[in-house]
């Protein structure tokens, strides 16, 4: 996409969309056990594994990805409905979906939803999700155990190929760090900075 047709569809988005919307997951005994996604009109977003974690990792989504968000929610009218299909399924986690826009705030909790355009959404988060693990993945790895970026790379770029990867340009200031360190190895070198031109080529194209 071209900066300009960017700034048009950023525009856009703005003008149509107004509050936040916020989703949550909780669910004993798996990896995290608990988190939630805040996200602003402006694609600002805000990861937490807790609700009073004081370390956030903080993300922007495309303007293209925020107004998917907003059109699905209002496809379930902005939470102020049921959600919960009653069928006697497994526990799946308790989600929460909140809306909140002045005064005027909905919110649902289910654990399975036979709505299509809730399931939709779900699935943007979990992209959200995933994301923002594989950043944890890979800072980690990048800070503790060096001979590993290779590897978490590999899970960077199967995510990017299946169409699981939002908001890349958080992944930034990774890959230039171990682009420029000669301390990786040469093949992980390469594949930072293959990823990062496979992100940039992303940008230009046009949607």
């Amino acid at each position: 996409m071209t900066c300009f047709a960017w700034l048009l569809l950023l525009v856009g988005t703005l003008a149509a969309q107004e509050g936040t919307i916020f989703y949550s997951k909780s669910f004993p005994k798996s990896k995290p056990e608990y988190m939630e996604i805040v996200v602003e009109p402006t694609g600002e977003a805000i990861y937490k594994e807790s609700a009073e974690d004081d370390q956030p990792v903080k993300f922007k989504l495309m303007p293209e990805e925020v107004k998917a968000v907003w059109d699905l929610a209002a496809k379930v009218n902005w939470f102020d409905k049921k959600l919960e299909s009653g069928l006697p399924v497994a526990r799946m986690g308790e989600k929460s979906y909140r809306y909140t826009n002045g005064a005027a705030k909905h919110e649902v909790t289910f654990n399975y939803t036979q709505d299509l355009d809730a399931q939709a959404l779900q699935d943007w988060f979990e992209k959200m999700t995933e994301t923002v693990n594989l950043y944890f993945d890979l800072e980690r790895t990048a800070k503790f155990e060096r001979l590993g970026v290779d590897r978490a790379l590999l899970h960077l770029e199967a995510a990017w190929d299946k169409k699981r990867l939002l908001s890349y340009e958080l992944y930034y200031p990774l890959l230039n760090r171990i682009i420029k360190n000669d301390s990786y190895l040469n093949m992980a070198r390469d594949r930072a900075a293959k990823m990062k031109a496979m992100f940039e080529e992303s940008r230009k194209k046009p949607e």
